[in-house]
């Protein structure tokens, strides 16, 4: 392959009935390839297309869902007309299928897998189940998300996914392909799947375009900010009982965002006496004015998350970050550089890491520029590719 010329490069994309952030990255990195003049084709499915589903396709679906041939020729045919260098994939599921592996082997192209969760160890993707931190997949096989109906909730639904998982990695075909972590969390997480060879893992952050500029800490309000989904795996109640717990001199905090604990919220303000704020939903452009001006984030996460964009955002803005030292969170937050951890569960902790958290503005930002901008983020991806392996 000439690595000197500008690589083809086929994007692969299954979209989920409800638009998140994988969409966002996927347009991102689009873009920032075809503003380097690199030719994208972008080839993506949506699973909308099963409402429309007819009842036979409806019976083939656990089948398709492992192996779809309609991808695999598909895949092979934009990789012939196209040229493409290098297929690029985010999402299979369900109906782009790992078919898109198989083809682009069968065309002697490599491939390279964004990692966006945990789904290649954990069926239900999120090594999170009732309440608590869940890695029984790994420890004690896949049969364990079917018992506990892992994915949305269905035992069938999961044993479809467990199947196509289990298929895939008796063919190998996981130990062929090469892989983009978000995280070297995530990275350490991935290779629990002993097939999986290192030197074919590689760690690229997401990334955002901004042009904000950083706030001197001494400009901003005595305030902090959580601006996330108002859910128990959030951490939003143990947020809450620690401004409970400082009392009256507590600064105030701000919290951006909806979700299923919203009446528990309001009833816990209206119930005691403390110093915090609802704002409701605030879009994406008002919530980082309101995190610019702050003195930081707080992100009392339970579980390992993503990749957390939220963090990126507030560095991007020089606001450090106060967030649980778990799984992604505590891999990006540098303790006393870039923010302050705490144990998850610890409401102590939380209140002692507000109390630590001064003086890493510059240095937040700092971390921004060098690691979550466009032009980084591009050079990185251009390395990644070349050092993509077929064999």
């Amino acid at each position: 392959m000439d690595n000197t010329k500008k690589k083809n490069i086929l994007i692969v994309h299954n979209y989920y009935q409800i638009p998140g952030g994988e969409d966002t990255v996927v347009a991102n990195e689009k873009k920032m390839l075809e503003k380097h003049e690199h030719k994208v084709i972008l080839y993506s499915r949506n699973n909308a297309e099963l409402k429309q589903m007819s009842k036979r396709q409806k019976i083939f679906l656990p089948i398709t869902t492992v192996f779809n041939p309609r991808t695999y020729r598909e895949i092979k045919k934009l990789i012939k007309q196209g040229n493409i260098d290098v297929v690029h994939v985010h999402n299979t599921l369900n109906l782009v299928s790992p078919a898109v592996y198989y083809a682009a082997r069968r065309m002697k192209v490599p491939v390279v897998q964004t990692i966006h969760n945990f789904r290649l160890l954990c069926p239900g993707a999120t090594f999170y189940r009732d309440g608590h931190i869940c890695e029984d997949c790994v420890e004690h096989g896949l049969r364990c998300a079917v018992k506990h109906s892992c994915y949305r909730g269905s035992k069938i639904q999961t044993l479809a996914c467990v199947l196509s998982t289990t298929f895939h990695r008796i063919t190998g075909i996981y130990g062929k392909i090469n892989y983009i972590c978000l995280t070297d969390f995530n990275r350490k997480k991935l290779l629990e799947l002993k097939q999986i060879k290192p030197e074919r893992v590689f760690v690229k952050p997401n990334f955002i375009e901004s042009k904000n500029e950083c706030i001197s800490e001494n400009d901003r309000k005595d305030q902090f900010v959580f601006a996330g989904r108002l859910d128990k795996l959030k951490g939003i109640d143990f947020l809450f009982e620690a401004w409970k717990r400082m009392g009256e001199g507590a600064p105030k905090l701000i919290v951006c965002g909806t979700g299923p604990m919203e009446e528990w919220c309001k009833s816990f303000i209206r119930q005691n006496d403390v110093n915090i704020e609802m704002l409701g939903f605030v879009p994406n452009g008002e919530a980082l004015k309101i995190i610019a001006n702050s003195r930081a984030l707080v992100l009392p996460t339970q579980w390992y998350e993503g990749f957390p964009m939220s963090i990126v955002e507030a560095f991007s803005v020089g606001t450090p970050v106060i967030c649980s030292d778990l799984g992604n969170a505590g891999s990006i937050v540098e303790e006393g550089i870039t923010g302050a951890k705490f144990i998850a569960d610890d409401i102590e902790e939380i209140i002692f890491a507000v109390r630590r958290c001064r003086g890493m503005c510059k240095k937040a930002f700092n971390e921004y520029q060098k690691k979550y901008t466009e032009k980084i983020n591009y050079r990185q991806l251009v390395a990644i590719y070349k050092g993509c392996t077929y064999e």
